[in-house]
């Protein structure tokens, strides 16, 4: 067992480090994964299993932490089978959260190989993931901190924005919108949600409440601004992403004309 035991470790290592050669080591060719992620039916064979790595490792590069909390081994002549938990996931969400994970085993030449590998995550309709992201959002864009405040978007994100056009497609598309909010001023630019609601339900969340926008003139005074935003999220990896952000202000109806000067003060 203790040759098993040292072979998990190595590849909790090797993941940790993003080295896929070591990842994919110790692994059998016809290798079959359930992982967190789809298809459905599971990675199947060693290049397919080796193609799922990068994505990982990204996220891992961006903070995250994957860290073995504890191993079981069960051997036999032949087979044998482990079962672990990891901490897997951004590092203020990971002190309760594990990432589940049993492995099957089979001796082939004198040596033991990984033939299965299934990972998973408990169900949970907690919202804290997607709140704890929210507040990264806000802390990142008083920083003016361009690439904090892309973190947790996804590639494929459509934002439906203040400004034409009436859409914008991918990531690269919402920094450019981000880049020209902080732009407009040269003092500091704040974003926060007073009244945010959050609903999740398995992997889908959506967050939804008023946004107060502030920044700082040249003349030293604070401009704020509200409007309204929906955003959905969507959990792979223990890892939520948004995929979807609509904000928008009310019209006046007798003009037309968007009116960005409305409060949340009921007396106006």
């Amino acid at each position: 067992m203790d040759e098993i035991t040292e072979l998990i470790e190595r590849w909790v290592l090797a993941v940790g480090a993003a080295d896929l050669d070591a990842v994919v080591a110790d692994h059998a060719e016809d290798i079959v994964m359930f992982d967190v992620p789809p298809p459905e039916n599971g990675v199947r064979g060693l290049d397919a299993y080796r193609e799922t790595w990068p994505p990982f490792f990204a996220w891992l590069r961006a903070g995250a932490v994957f860290e073995l909390v504890s191993l079981e081994v069960t051997a036999g002549e032949d087979v044998a089978f482990a079962a672990a938990l990891l901490r897997c996931g951004e590092p203020e969400d990971v002190a309760e959260r594990r990432l589940r994970l049993t492995l099957g085993l089979r001796r082939e030449n004198g040596r033991w190989v990984v033939a299965h590998e299934h990972h998973s995550f408990t169900v949970s309709d907690s919202a804290d993931g997607v709140e704890a992201l929210h507040r990264r959002w806000f802390e990142a864009t008083a920083a003016k901190d361009l690439d904090a405040m892309m973190a947790g978007i996804a590639d494929d994100v459509v934002s439906y924005e203040h400004e034409a056009p009436l859409r914008y497609v991918g990531v690269d598309a919402v920094r450019e919108v981000c880049a020209t909010g902080l732009d407009s001023s040269t003092g500091t630019v704040t974003w926060d949600v007073p009244d945010l609601k959050i609903l999740v339900r398995d992997d889908l969340a959506v967050a939804w409440g008023l946004n107060r926008m502030t920044a700082e003139q040249p003349d030293g005074t604070v401009a704020e601004n509200w409007s309204r935003g929906t955003r959905v999220f969507r959990r792979a990896a223990g890892e939520w992403r948004m995929v979807h952000q609509h904000v928008s202000w009310p019209t006046d109806a007798a003009t037309g004309e968007a009116r960005s000067d409305l409060t949340p003060d009921a007396t106006r």
